[in-house]
């Protein structure tokens, strides 16, 4: 994968893009926490499947303004969405404010915004609903029983998918590019 920084505001972002040149993008948002690297395996099995994948590399301090600023750098019109942890946060808060930017979700360990997590809170009441198909992955920390409220806030098709284990990018990478194959293939 070919790493490329891009310059945000006063901050410079590192972004791994690969795979070939063709207008099925995947932007992969990380956990905090999870190493440069931690997509490395996901992208290799989605640029065989003849995906475009674009990894940020760091969670901390990414916005919804700063992944709109990196896509227009790289000139991606719009891709397919997918984030894990807190990756998986703001993915939901992309797809629901990005109208016709992202084609697909995909997130693993966390609900949307308006629908309570595992503490009963609820992160954001003022959230929209997601308007694209969305799967979202049950995992240990974040189980079915929490996840199924968020089809509530997915105005199109939901699949729902349990896998028992805590970090879905690190730990069933294969399992997770099945997912994200299955979601950006129109057949």
């Amino acid at each position: 994968m070919e790493s490329r920084r891009i310059t945000v505001g006063d901050r410079i972002w590192t972004v791994r893009t690969g795979g070939p040149e063709s207008r099925h993008h995947v932007l992969l948002l990380p956990d905090a926490g999870d190493p440069a690297d931690v997509y490395d395996e996901v992208c290799t099995r989605l640029q065989t499947s003849d995906l475009h994948t674009i990894a940020i590399e760091w969670a901390d301090g990414l916005d919804t303004a700063t992944v709109f600023a990196i896509l227009d750098e790289l000139k991606v019109p719009w891709a397919n969405l997918v984030g894990c942890g807190v990756g998986a946060d703001l993915a939901w808060q992309l797809a629901a404010r990005g109208f016709g930017r992202f084609m697909s979700l995909v997130v693993a360990g966390g609900g949307h915004p308006a629908a309570a997590g595992p503490d009963g809170a609820v992160a954001d009441a003022t959230c929209p609903p997601v308007e694209i198909p969305t799967t979202l992955l049950a995992t240990k920390r974040f189980p079915r029983a929490v996840a199924e409220p968020s089809s509530r806030f997915v105005y199109g098709e939901f699949r729902l998918v349990p896998v028992d284990v805590g970090n879905v990018a690190g730990e069933a990478g294969h399992e997770l590019a099945t997912e994200i194959v299955l979601r950006t293939s129109f057949w």
